[in-house]
């Protein structure tokens, strides 16, 4: 486990209200980062002041929350150091709207602080030893009056005191506790999760945007799969996406190995382990969310004609209800609407490649294929890019590269006539297709002037001389095309 050094401006702060009397600890996420040997996201500091007190002796601040907490700003280039959190001790009463306390009062202790928080392995405070520098955080006096490091040893989520307790105070904090062994790695001790199983309708008092977030955060988590599955066994992800438990113990056809909400959670799994984006990671899990509304029969016969289209559309209904931005929930809907497009070499056209690049977007086409990848994986299958599917991506390339025509030069038809002071006739394509020869041949001649002059040239030729010269010129162009061709070939591994 390596270090992780305690920054000089979180020092700085704990020593200035030492300075004035006061107690101050670093706490919550930050010291359990560190002890684990995590580089913090971002520190927060608990102190014995008041926050008028705070805003005294730091007086470049802001407090507008009712939580005793002052953001003191710092001289700090690191953005994680240019803002720190003062918190007063405090006490919590009544949780009215299962998620923030309705009345807070001062603590005397940092016991008693501490007292409030969440899980144990957020209930450790230290106060560092001071001096210059960056320290580590064995080099300080650490509060533990929850047995916090026991639980970071054991990679155990214990909820701080009486589990129910503390899920009836703030709901959210049972997905806060399974995101946190998403992301660590960690189990949930046995009293913590039967009290989050016993609790779990109490998240649909919870805000939908706050859920979003932290719902967000499993799919980013390392154990992603795992921390979807918790929040299944827990009862929890009822209340988050229930369109997706319908797929739960939902049997596939023969080519399927698994069931709905297996092959669901297989395909986010190799997409977390392929560090794709958000989105894709989403819309692999959420990819198959239509198909327990159509299946039609059992066993191996079964099907599900149109899941694409009526998961989309339930991707788009999940996404609104969660409240995720319009760009997001548009770009999910596609991806999950197209995503079962069919390739195979020989049979599908440009023109049908084209069309689907149009109805997907051009930005969009490389998470298609890449949602295609995670489908196939989850499906059981040994290969997430098989060759048809590199043909298929070396299709798209293809036809997204500008044709090689005269459509490329900066001379068009128009100013040939004009130059040559002639009428529209053949002459005017023989001469084109010399200058994009010339072109292809010395790109830097694809210069108004430079063609303008050449086109003078062209034009005291004779008709037949003409003629072989445009030829010639269209020879050197489907030579060119080919060996492009080519190049995107070998790019792809096709042939």
């Amino acid at each position: 486990m390596r270090d992780v050094l305690i920054p000089k401006e979180v020092k700085s702060v704990v020593a200035e209200l030492g300075k004035h009397g006061f107690e101050a600890y670093v706490v919550g996420g930050c010291v359990r980062d560190m002890l684990l040997g995590r580089e913090p996201e971002d520190w927060d500091v608990a102190t014995s002041a008041t926050p008028e007190q705070v805003q005294k002796i730091f007086p470049d601040n802001f407090y507008e929350n009712k939580f005793f907490t002052v953001t003191v700003r710092t001289e700090s280039l690191d953005p994680k150091l240019n803002e720190i959190e003062v918190t007063s001790y405090r006490s919590d009463l009544r949780y009215g709207d299962r998620r923030h306390p309705e009345e807070v009062q001062y603590a005397k202790t940092i016991e008693e602080d501490l007292a409030r928080r969440d899980f144990t392995v957020n209930a450790i405070a230290l106060m560092p030893k001071l001096g210059l520098g960056k320290t580590k955080p064995s080099l300080g006096e650490i509060i533990d009056p929850f047995d916090g490091r026991k639980d970071l040893k054991a990679k155990r989520i214990r909820a701080v005191g009486v589990p129910q307790a503390r899920f009836q105070e703030d709901a959210l904090r049972m997905m806060r506790g399974v995101r946190f062994c998403a992301t660590l790695g960690f189990s949930l001790d046995p009293e913590t999760k039967k009290a989050m199983a016993k609790n779990a309708s109490l998240l649909k008092e919870i805000s939908q945007e706050r859920i979003r977030d932290e719902f967000a955060k499993v799919i980013m988590a390392e154990k992603a799969k795992g921390g979807v599955e918790t929040l299944r066994e827990l009862g929890l992800f009822q209340y988050i996406i229930p369109e997706l438990v319908e797929g739960y113990g939902v049997t596939q056809n023969k080519h399927h190995i698994y069931t709905v909400w297996e092959h669901n959670l297989l395909s986010l799994a190799y997409a977390v382990k392929q560090k794709w984006s958000f989105e894709i990671r989403l819309a692999s899990l959420l990819h198959d969310v239509g198909k327990p509304r159509v299946k039609k029969g059992e066993g191996k016969d079964s099907t599900f004609y149109g899941h694409e289209v009526v998961g989309a559309r339930l991707a788009k209904q999940i996404l609104s209800r969660l409240k995720f931005p319009q760009k997001t929930i548009e770009k999910i809907g596609t991806l999950v609407r197209y995503h079962l497009f069919y390739y195979n070499v020989g049979e599908v056209t440009e023109a049908s490649i084209r069309r689907l690049i149009k109805n997907v977007g051009p930005e969009n086409t490389e998470e298609l294929l890449q949602v295609r990848m995670a489908d196939r994986i989850g499906s059981g299958v040994p290969k997430a890019e098989p060759y048809k599917l590199r043909h298929l991506r070396y299709l798209i390339d293809k036809v997204s590269q500008d044709p090689i025509s005269s459509k490329m030069l900066m001379v068009k038809g128009d100013d040939v006539m004009s130059i040559l002071g002639i009428a529209p006739g053949p002459q005017i394509g023989w001469i084109l297709d010399a200058l994009l020869a010339a072109v292809l041949e010395d790109p830097k001649k694809n210069e108004k002037n430079v063609l303008t002059k050449y086109v003078k040239e062209l034009g005291g030729l004779p008709q037949e001389k003409l003629r072989a010269i445009s030829k010639r010129a269209e020879q050197e162009r489907q030579i060119v095309e080919t060996k492009r061709d080519e190049m995107t070939k070998q790019k792809y591994w096709v042939t």
